[in-house]
């Protein structure tokens, strides 16, 4: 399909810099399928929109603070680098994406924390191995594993996404307010955005109605932000990402369903999670890599309802919630949340979308 069929225009004030507080105080529009009108409601009445018997599904991952900001040594010569940490290579190595890359050469030293001095406490260093020719590298870091992991959570900040972080600094309320309250598992550089509007109390309130509550482990990369640049979806290249589904999360999933229960999915990094391991028919415990890349015409196998985030024009997220509920369907939404005021993207207001009758 052509790319522009996804594109809509946006006005940069509905662009949200800062969370809903509470997170459940959040707006949620409702899209039933056909022509049936939306619904302008609230994240917080999620519990009474869905039925006794249903199953929601949340992904895990908890994001680590892969910003980093330090200093470029080359002999005598000294610059200021920034990098997000975008993939794991190894116990001791990353990709990243660096900015200016263009200043960045093989064997480069790089200083983050504490302003690049060398101290014993709150200060990490590299060698840069690799550059790539789209502003990645690959870094060796001198110290892996565990005590890599601890030193990225000292020295390194949030990842917002570049539409925040090209309007406003990151604040330390970010390493609460970029995290889901049940983030378990390390290892994305970006926050399952669709998880963030859940609060204990509305956890609690989804369990009296009756809901199952499960959970899967998608690490959300960094591609999740890149534009598709093709003319035509078929040329597109998705990145991987990976993910775990435990064998007693597919077979609890299965249960719920069989017995008339839907499929909720929290985010559309759980529903490509749950359509990569949905196959013969049912959910397969699942561990690995997966690129899967839905647009229009796919045909839906897992999952029954979906709550997301609103998306960017000509991303594959917004692709993916138009092969969900249809493309002109999502298309009107959308120009219904812009001209009601609706905020957008990751710390932005929500929508419960439900499956398209074959547009």
């Amino acid at each position: 399909m052509r790319t522009d069929l996804f594109d809509f225009a946006l006005p940069e004030e509905r662009i949200a810099l800062h969370p809903a507080s509470p997170r459940d105080a959040a707006r949620m529009l409702v899209v039933p399928p056909g022509e049936a009108l939306f619904e302008d409601r609230g994240v917080h009445d999620l519990p009474e929109l869905l039925r006794e018997g249903d199953a929601l599904v949340f992904n895990d991952t908890r994001v680590i603070p892969a910003a980093l900001e330090g200093i470029r040594r080359r002999g005598d010569l000294s610059a200021n680098i920034a990098v997000t940490l975008i993939e794991r290579l190894g116990l001791d190595r990353w990709r990243a994406l660096a900015r200016p890359a263009k200043r960045l050469q093989e064997g480069d030293r790089l200083h983050f924390g504490h302003d690049g001095e060398m101290c014993l406490m709150g200060a990490l260093d590299a060698t840069v191995l690799t550059r790539g020719d789209a502003g990645e590298v690959d870094l060796a870091f001198d110290l892996t594993g565990p005590d890599l992991d601890a030193a990225i959570a000292v020295v390194g900040q949030m990842p917002l996404p570049p539409y925040i972080a090209a309007k406003r600094g990151v604040e330390d309320v970010d390493r609460c307010d970029y995290q889901t309250v049940y983030a378990a598992v390390d290892g994305a550089v970006a926050a399952p955005t669709a998880g963030l509007h859940f609060t204990p109390e509305l956890m609690a309130a989804i369990e009296a109605r009756g809901v199952s509550r499960h959970f899967v482990t998608l690490h959300v990369g960094a591609g999740t932000f890149l534009p598709v640049k093709a003319d035509d979806t078929a040329d597109h290249k998705m990145h991987f990402e990976t993910g775990e589904i435990s064998a007693h999360t597919a077979t609890a999933l299965n249960e719920a369903r069989a017995r008339g229960g839907r499929i909720v999915a929290v985010g559309t990094t759980s529903l490509r999670l749950l359509e990569t391991a949905a196959r013969g028919g049912e959910l397969q415990p699942f561990t690995g890599a997966t690129d899967i890349f839905i647009t229009p015409g796919y045909r839906f196998r897992a999952v029954d309802i979906l709550m997301s985030n609103f998306h960017l024009p000509r991303s594959t997220l917004f692709m993916l919630v138009s092969a969900f509920a249809g493309l002109e369907r999502m298309k009107a939404a959308y120009a219904h949340a812009i001209d009601e005021g609706y905020r957008f993207y990751s710390y932005g207001d929500a929508s419960l979308l439900f499956p398209s009758r074959g547009e």
